[in-house]
């Protein structure tokens, strides 16, 4: 998985590298209190970046948090749902890496 994800993050750097060589002219980013003049391909690039980075923090907020504190609930609620470090081996496999199914 992790290489499926390096070789997505150098195919999406190259094609952000070859947009921005590709969109040369200048344009004027206005924010207001300051004015930056930078070219075309940057400022998509940068306004992309900031929509990813906006996206993953409403994700966080929507979907990671309250399944984290369901979790936490449950694992106070019921011991089935807490691991004791006491009992797991030391060759088991990492629990983020493994998906427990039983019958």
């Amino acid at each position: 998985m992790r290489i499926v994800f390096l070789l997505l993050a150098f195919v999406f750097l190259a094609a952000g590298v070859v947009f921005g060589a590709l969109n040369p002219e200048p344009v004027t980013v206005d924010f207001y209190w300051v004015q930056l003049p930078v070219s075309a391909g940057f400022a998509l690039l940068l306004a992309a970046l900031a929509g990813a980075v906006l996206a993953g923090l409403v994700l966080t907020v929507s979907v990671i948090w309250p399944l984290r504190a369901r979790l936490r609930r449950l694992q106070r609620r019921s011991p089935a749902f807490a691991i004791d470090p006491a009992v797991v081996p030391s060759d088991a496999p990492d629990p983020e890496w493994t998906v427990s199914r039983t019958p």
